[in-house]
C-alpha cells in the first residue's frame, strides 16, 4: 500500500547524459500531493527531458524515482499511467487521421470502452472544463489550439494523480486559461498533484505553491512564486535579466505592402472556418497584430497568405503584396517575391524533423545567397547559412547536422524564425512566433521582429498572446468566427477592445483598415 505521508513524486540525483550534453545533472525535485509545483526554465534547461524521465519516456543513467516513497522504474508510459501519471506533451502526440474519440480511447485503453463508447463523455469533460470538442471530428480538421484540448480533456479523462502539463496555456485566451486553473485548483483540493510548465510567469506566481528552476540542466534555486517578482523568476531561470522588461516605441507604417480587400472564402470543411469580408492592411516599417481564439480563421487566413491555399487567377487581388495580385501564387513564387512565413505548428510544418538545421535551412531560403546554382546544391553555403542562424540568433545545438528534432521547443522556434528573417524579407508573416519559449528566447525574438520592423519590413503577427500583441504590435485587431475588426493603434486600445472583438462585437470596416 502507498505511503500518503511521503511525497506523491520525489527524484533524488537525476541525471541523464546525451552525445555532447548534459540534459540532467543530478536533479532532485519533490512534489507532494495535492500540490501544484512548477517546473521553471530556459528552453535547452533540461525540463523536458525530465518530464520524460518521469513519464517513462525516457530512462535516466543515474539517480532514483520514489512513487508515493517507494522506489519505482518507470519502464514505459503504459506503466506511469497505471500509476496514476498523465501528461500533455508541449508537441501534440496525436494520429491525425483518427478521431478524437478514437485518440481517446488509444491513450485510455481497451478497459475504458469504445471510441463511440467514450463520446458521451468527451463532451461532458470537456463542455465542463471549459475547451469544448466534437469527438467525430478528425485530428488533422483541428486547429493548434483545439489539438490541446484534445490532449488535456484526454488527461482529465484519466484517474490521475500526478498531471504533468507543458505549456497548457499557449494557445489558451486568458479566459480559457482562468477556467483551466479553476479545474486544477479543484484537481489539487482533490488530492492530485499537478506539474505545471509555463513560460508565462504571471501564470506561475497566480497558480503555483512552489517552483523548482533549472538552468543548463541543473536545479538553480526553488522558491515560492507568489513571493517572487517575474523579474525574480527569470533571473533564476537565465542569469542575466538584461533585456527582459523592454518597452518598445510604436511606429508608423510608410507605404502598403500587403493589402487584403474584400476576401472571401468558403472552407469545404465542415468542422472548418470559412473567411468573410476580411479587411486588412500592413504597411512597410510596423507590424500588425491579430489576436484571436484557436479556431476562429487564423489557420484558413494564413494558408490564404502564404499560399497554401490558393484563390483563381481572377480572385488574385484579393491579396495584393507591393500592388501585385498574389492571392493565384504557389507559396515559392509569393517568396520570390520577398514574403516570408514563420507557420504556427514548428515540427512537421515548420521544419521536417528528421532532417538536419542545415537542410531544413536550404529547404525555404534555397534562392538565398546562391545555396543552389545550377540545379546544384552549395552545401558550404548551405552550411555557412545555417551557422549563420545559430549564432544570431542564439539557437542551443551541437551543430548544423543536429535533426530538428532534436531541439527544444523554444530553441527550433528561434532557428524558424532566424532562417525566415535572415532571408531579409519585405514582408514577414509569423503565427505564434513565442509559443511555448523561455523569457529569454522570447525577448530574443521580439528584439528580431522590432529590428526587421525599424529596418522597413512589414510584419504580421498572430498570436492567442494578448501581452505579446500589446507589447510588439503598432495595430493589432482580432479575429472571431472568421472576421476580422478594424485594426485599430496598439497605444490606443485595451485590453477590453480586444476582448469584445474576439467575442464578435465589432462592425465590419467598409474600407481597408488604415
Amino acid at each position: 500500500m502507498p505511503d500518503t505521508s511521503q511525497p506523491r513524486l520525489q527524484l533524488n540525483g537525476i541525471t541523464k547524459q546525451y552525445p555532447g550534453c548534459l540534459a540532467n545533472d543530478r536533479i532532485d525535485l519533490t512534489i507532494n500531493a495535492g500540490e501544484i509545483h512548477a517546473l521553471l526554465g530556459e528552453n535547452g534547461a533540461g525540463k523536458s527531458t525530465l518530464m520524460k524521465i518521469i513519464y517513462g519516456v525516457t530512462q535516466p543513467d543515474a539517480g532514483e524515482i520514489r512513487w508515493e516513497g517507494q522506489p519505482v522504474v518507470m519502464r514505459d508510459p503504459a506503466q506511469a499511467r497505471e500509476r496514476g501519471i498523465g501528461m500533455v506533451f508541449q508537441h501534440f502526440s496525436l494520429f491525425e487521421t483518427l478521431s478524437v474519440a478514437e485518440n481517446v480511447a488509444l491513450a485510455l485503453g481497451a478497459a475504458a470502452g469504445t471510441p463511440k463508447q467514450l463520446e458521451s463523455k468527451i463532451r461532458d469533460v470537456s463542455q465542463r472544463y471549459g475547451m469544448p470538442l466534437e469527438p467525430h471530428r478528425l485530428v488533422h480538421s483541428l486547429s493548434i489550439g483545439e489539438r490541446q484540448r484534445v490532449e488535456i480533456v484526454r488527461c482529465l479523462m484519466q484517474d490521475i494523480k500526478l498531471l504533468i502539463l507543458d505549456e497548457p496555456t499557449s494557445v489558451l485566451t486568458p479566459q480559457e486559461a482562468d477556467d483551466l486553473f479553476a479545474v486544477l485548483r479543484r484537481l489539487a483540493a482533490e488530492g492530485c498533484s499537478v506539474l505545471f510548465i509555463s513560460h508565462k510567469l504571471n501564470e506561475v506566481r497566480a497558480l503555483c505553491e512552489a517552483a523548482t528552476v533549472l538552468r543548463g540542466g541543473r536545479v538553480s534555486g526553488d522558491c515560492i512564486p507568489a513571493e517572487c517578482s517575474d523579474l525574480d523568476l527569470a533571473r533564476l531561470m537565465v542569469g542575466d535579466a538584461e533585456g527582459l522588461e523592454a518597452e518598445y516605441p510604436k511606429a508608423t507604417g510608410g507605404a502598403p505592402f500587403l493589402q487584403v480587400a474584400s476576401l472571401s472564402w468558403h472552407n469545404a470543411d465542415p468542422f472548418g472556418v470559412s473567411l468573410e469580408q476580411i479587411m486588412l492592411e500592413v504597411r512597410a516599417g510596423e507590424i500588425v497584430g491579430i489576436a484571436g481564439v484557436a479556431g476562429n480563421g487564423q489557420d484558413e487566413l494564413l494558408a490564404l497568405l502564404s499560399g497554401e491555399q490558393r484563390l483563381a487567377r481572377n480572385q488574385g487581388a484579393h491579396i495584393r503584396f507591393l500592388d501585385s495580385p498574389v492571392a493565384h501564387l504557389a507559396p515559392d513564387a509569393r517568396r520570390r517575391q520577398g514574403m516570408t512565413f514563420v507557420p504556427a505548428e514548428r515540427l512537421g510544418h515548420g521544419a521536417v524533423p528528421e532532417m538536419s538545421l542545415a537542410d531544413n535551412g536550404l529547404l525555404t531560403a534555397f534562392q538565398q545567397d546562391g545555396m543552389v546554382q545550377s540545379g546544384l546544391i552549395r552545401h558550404s553555403r548551405v552550411e555557412a547559412f545555417a551557422r549563420r542562424i545559430i549564432e544570431t540568433f542564439a539557437v542551443k545545438t551541437p551543430g548544423t547536422h543536429t535533426p530538428a528534432r532534436s531541439l527544444s521547443g523554444g530553441n527550433l522556434q528561434k532557428f524558424i524564425l532566424g532562417r525566415e528573417i535572415l532571408q531579409q524579407p519585405k514582408l514577414l508573416i509569423a503565427a505564434h512566433p513565442t509559443w511555448g519559449v523561455d523569457v529569454g528566447a522570447a525577448a530574443a525574438i521580439h528584439r528580431a521582429l522590432i529590428e526587421l520592423r525599424d529596418a522597413g519590413a512589414a510584419i504580421l503577427v498572430i498570436s492567442e498572446d494578448l501581452e505579446e500583441l500589446f507589447q510588439i504590435s503598432d495595430r493589432i485587431g482580432a479575429l472571431s468566427h472568421g472576421r476580422l475588426s478594424p485594426l485599430q493603434p496598439t497605444a490606443a486600445t485595451s485590453a477590453t477592445d480586444v476582448g469584445r472583438w474576439m467575442a464578435g462585437q465589432f462592425d465590419h470596416p467598409t474600407t481597408t483598415a488604415a
